[in-house]
């Protein structure tokens, strides 16, 4: 199964946010891993290969949670074992990192707080694997 690996620069600490964040952390029943590192800096753990990574970016494509579910299936299925999913420090990615990443993923035209992208994130996450295995959560149309 791939690990879904979520890994954000700033410390959510205690607040709604962080409340919303382990609310579906705890729901997910893929393997979730979350990763705070410092606003500059810190270490960026060893991915486990093979591995794909998402750069949470203001220049990406925005997708339906039908088109994201799928191309988390599609990962899946090719035996992908981490997703890392990387929300950038206020100022964003850098090109370089941007030029490394598999997919480039918008949250939509508006800006987002940082927190609050990481727990939209993780809804997102929760709401593709429920698409996945044909749980009744997400409800289109």
């Amino acid at each position: 199964m791939t690990q879904l690996h979520v890994i954000a620069r700033g410390k959510i600490g205690r607040s709604p946010e962080a409340e919303l964040v382990a609310r579906y952390e705890k729901r997910l029943t893929w393997p979730v891993r979350l990763t705070e590192l410092p606003e500059t800096g810190g270490r960026v753990p060893d991915a486990v290969t093979p591995c794909r990574t998402v750069l949470l970016d203001e220049r990406g494509g925005s997708l339906s949670s039908e088109e994201f579910a799928a191309i988390l299936g599609r990962w899946r299925d090719e035996g992908v074992r981490e997703a890392r999913f990387v929300l950038g420090a206020a100022d964003g990615h850098s090109d370089a990192e941007r030029g490394t990443a598999d997919l480039l993923l918008a949250m939509g035209g508006m800006t987002w707080p940082h927190l609050l992208a990481r727990a939209m994130l993780m809804e997102q996450l929760y709401r593709a694997t429920t698409i996945l295995a044909g749980h009744p959560y997400h409800r289109s149309g």
